[in-house]
């Protein structure tokens, strides 16, 4: 960040350049998705390169599209009132030019892909917007986090077949509840905040139940996985290295500590490693 132009920094910031676990967690449900399907290392290596600089693209949009609906909030939270919108580094019209410009980067990138993944990429454009309206209206915006950051799920297996199958269905889903509990680890961190502006989410919803919550989000992941490994006709390797992503949901369940916000972050992070390890398992299980 700091060797950027100081002209471009402030949106480098309004798109979370500088905290790239948006990125990641945004991509591995694609990369889930490349691992199962992809025909040939080829087509894996070439749609994991567009996925992931699809992810980076269309999680800054995300981020901007979220930042123009809460900029009145963010002012309000101490987490966020630093964000270019809420502290007037960029202005609303600014912000929306950005945006766009984001988009049609993100649409060249969709346009490398075959038609039907071009058509879920344009359906992904509805949750997308809608997230940010989630968090004023349920108490449940981390499922519609699930709902947008699992989309790559279905993306991934029909850029790879040009198919949409149960196996895949089932690997949506499993992404759905793995984003449901991690993201209502983070929520953690602003949950007084959050009661203080009037902002709903599964940490103020669950409060001190949130580890059987957790312990059952993730359970439904795993079971989830194994479903679609069945599905797909992966080997036995595959369930036996589904153990490496479930020690660390696992420990996830465990070091809960919602009191402590840094903690959580970590927590949070951690899920990185655990999306990684899915595809190793993947891999593993194709072989």
């Amino acid at each position: 960040m700091a060797r950027l132009p100081p002209a471009a920094r402030p949106y480098a910031l309004l798109m979370r350049a500088d905290r790239p676990i948006g990125s990641w967690l945004l991509f591995l449900p694609g990369l889930w998705g490349i691992a199962l399907q992809a025909t040939g290392w080829l087509q894996g290596i070439w749609l994991t390169l567009l996925f992931f600089l699809g992810a980076v693209i269309m999680r800054g949009a995300g981020c901007v599209v979220n930042d123009l609906w809460d900029r009145d909030i963010d002012r309000q939270v101490e987490r966020t009132r630093g964000r270019p919108l809420a502290s007037g580094a960029v202005s609303p019209r600014q912000a929306v030019a950005f945006l766009a410009a984001l988009c049609v980067l993100g649409l060249l990138i969709l346009l490398q892909l075959n038609m039907a993944a071009i058509w879920l990429g344009v359906l992904s454009l509805l949750p997308i917007l809608l997230y940010p309206l989630a968090k004023r209206v349920t108490d449940y915006p981390q499922l519609m986090l699930g709902f947008t950051f699992g989309w790559g799920a279905l993306m991934g297996p029909v850029a790879a077949s040009g198919e949409l199958s149960w196996a895949m269905l089932a690997l949506y889903a499993a992404t759905i509840c793995w984003i449901f509990g991690y993201d209502t680890i983070y929520a953690h961190q602003d949950r007084e905040d959050d009661a203080m502006v009037g902002i709903r989410s599964t940490a103020l919803k669950f409060g001190a139940r949130t580890r059987p919550v957790l312990a059952a989000c993730y359970a439904a992941t795993l079971l989830l996985l194994a479903l679609t490994g069945w599905l797909s006709g992966l080997n036995a390797w595959f369930y036996l290295a589904l153990a490496l992503p479930g020690v660390a949901l696992a420990y996830q369940v465990v070091r809960l500590d919602i009191q402590d916000p840094a903690h959580c972050l970590v927590l949070f992070k951690l899920n990185r490693e655990v999306g990684l390890l899915g595809t190793l398992a993947i891999l593993i299980g194709r072989m």
